[in-house]
């Protein structure tokens, strides 16, 4: 339901009757909960709001946020919790367990198929068809999605766990969590052991008839946690994700001891997207193993994959984050991010790096590099790559916000305080609005009577007894200049994300220095996906000057660039021509010395 963006068409706050009444419901939707936990769900003062949103599919849906959370969401007058919710109280919902690879499917809008639920020594928990349920991670109690059984557990077992088990409604990683504020899900402990639950999916499968080498499960006497995973692991329990055609899945890699001939008919039996997917792990785990270093850290994302992936990636393949199940690069980081291998945060709004990676990991540890590769050409391949580096500018379109004083012109349309708009929006709106209400001018249909609402709205207090017409492109560009700013930038393989305000320009100053020198300072770099390192590399080797990165006075999380001398020529080829930004997004060019002849 929410695998795809969705549009917000409205966001207001909850008030005392109406928060008593969603209490009611909740506490009638959730029997288990106690009165105590329902005030905690529902408060009584602190910020509760609810959005008006429809799905991709056009759905109706109304979210109910808490702490910036959506806590709740409602489809046809049904409460379902989100994820945030049942992280507090996790055993809210029946609960029912599956492999950690299979999260990335869910997210992706799959459902859960009976193959992909791990059967716990205890059985499975007793449910009816249409029961709401949760899913969590084998090793984790803490829920990853919320789904409705499709079949009664009788029913389940009646079936050989074969067929769609749960129509998955939200998960972890869905554009409604991304919602909120991107939390992991806590470490709880499972109510049975890993070991035990492990060693019953080994026995359901030889149950199955299936060949002991595909089976999950370790030795009976391991213990094992989900970071023991390892990539083998992890890419056979693939074959359980939600379709019945379970060799469509399969990407287990070939056995160490196997012959050359075996690995390349193991390799030719997986899908494209299986290959692309596993040639992404080995790029990823290469790359960590033998190109980044603790000091590289925090290290943009775009800059791992662009510097050190690619670097990794063998002669004759090339990766295509859209060609494999992922789609969009910070979805692998996520998964990766999940199985504890490393942390991204946004260090910058809008921009992801990478601030930790867990070297002792088993995956990466157990890494081989692959014949043709060395750790000792590591370093010099990935300084080549920070020059070679593609880069590819964000698509930047400014948009608009209905502000509390623009709402009596814009409610007519459907629309609310917060409601996000384009340009081409506001215009048609604006024209519908006049249209209706017939204020176009009947002797000049250039002008346009201006009535109580446009006078409220768009006339200071001075004009408003002054002026009874306005013309077409007057009125528009009134209107724009009232409401509130803000820009969607989508950077290549990301999810568009929508920010207040109107973009900061790339900031391009020259300072005085001791002994009458100059240096050229760059600023905002960030905010365009551009690595300030890899910048001040760049320049450093193109003037041959010196050139250091240090924080950008009154900002938290950017730096600036410091480079000897007026260097600004260089700086406009380099991000004009090189990178391919607009001119327009780039403040201070004017200060490049003027090129004279020489007396």
């Amino acid at each position: 339901m929410f695998a795809r963006a969705f549009r917000v068409r409205a966001n207001t706050s909850i008030k005392g009757s109406d928060r008593r009444k969603l209490r009611s419901d909740v506490a009638a939707a959730f029997p288990s909960l106690s009165t105590e936990q329902v005030a905690e769900l529902v408060p009584n003062k602190e910020e509760l709001n609810v959005i008006k949103i429809y799905s991709h599919k056009g759905e109706a849906i109304t979210v109910y946020m808490n702490h910036r959370n959506p806590i709740l969401f409602e489809v046809e007058k049904v409460l379902y919790p989100t994820v945030y919710t049942l992280w507090v109280y996790p055993d809210l919902l029946p609960a029912f367990a599956t492999w950690p690879p299979v999260l990335q499917k869910l997210a992706g809008g799959a459902d859960l198929m009976l193959p992909g639920v791990v059967v716990p020594p205890s059985g499975l928990p007793q449910v009816t068809r249409g029961t709401l349920c949760a899913v969590t991670l084998l090793g984790n109690r803490a829920p990853v999605a919320v789904g409705v059984a499709t079949m009664s557990t009788e029913e389940m077992l009646a079936a050989g766990m074969k067929g769609k088990g749960f129509a998955v409604l939200h998960t972890h990683l869905d554009h409604l969590w991304e919602y909120g504020d991107k939390s992991s899900p806590p470490a709880l402990a499972p109510l049975v052991t890993d070991s035990d639950a492990m060693e019953n999916a080994g026995d359901e499968e030889e149950l199955q008839g299936k060949e002991p080498g595909s089976s999950c499960s370790p030795e009976p006497e391991q213990h094992v946690d989900i970071r023991d995973l390892s990539l083998r692991d992890r890419d056979t329990c693939a074959e359980v994700l939600g379709k019945e055609e379970l060799h469509e899945n399969r990407a287990a890699e070939p056995a160490e001891d196997a012959s050359t001939g075996d690995q390349q008919e193991a390799e030719d039996s997986r899908t494209p997207q299986e290959q692309m997917d596993a040639l992404f792990n080995q790029c990823f785990f290469h790359a960590l193993k033998c190109r980044v270093k603790k000091s590289d850290l925090p290290l943009l994302t775009s800059t791992f994959l662009g510097s050190h992936m690619v670097s990794c990636c063998p002669a004759g393949k090339q990766l295509d984050i859209k060609k494999s199940s992922y789609k969009k690069f910070s979805k692998f980081l996520q998964c990766m991010q999940h199985q504890r291998i490393l942390q991204v945060k946004e260090l910058s709004k809008g921009v992801e790096s990478i601030v930790d990676v867990d070297w002792k990991h088993p995956d990466v540890k157990a890494f081989a590099v692959p014949e043709g590769f060395s750790s000792a050409s590591a370093a010099q391949d990935s300084k080549s790559e920070d020059r070679e580096q593609v880069y590819h500018a964000p698509e930047i379109i400014p948009l608009y916000g209905v502000s509390t004083k623009m709402i009596p012109l814009f409610q007519e349309s459907g629309h609310r305080k917060g409601s996000v708009l384009s340009s081409s929006e506001v215009r048609n709106i604006i024209i519908n609005y006049v249209k209706s209400n017939e204020l176009v001018d009947e002797t000049n249909k250039n002008f346009v009577k201006v009535n109580a609402i446009l006078c409220d709205c768009l006339l200071d207090k001075s004009e408003q007894d002054e002026i009874s017409h306005l013309k077409w492109d007057e009125l528009l560009s009134r209107c724009l200049e009232r409401l509130q700013p803000l820009h969607q930038v989508t950077f290549s393989g990301q999810e568009p994300m929508v920010r207040k305000g109107n973009i900061e320009p790339i900031d391009i100053s020259i300072a005085q220095r001791s002994s009458n020198k100059k240096v050229t300072i760059i600023k905002n770099l960030e905010l365009y996906g551009l690595d300030p390192q890899c910048v001040a590399n760049s320049l450093q080797q193109k003037v041959q000057a010196s050139a250091t990165i240090s924080p950008a006075p009154g900002t938290k999380d950017r730096v600036q660039v410091q480079i000897q001398g007026n260097q600004i020529h260089h700086l406009a080829k380099m991000l004009l021509e090189e990178y391919q930004l607009p001119r327009k997004y780039i403040q201070g060019l004017e200060k490049a010395p003027k090129l004279g002849r020489k007396k």
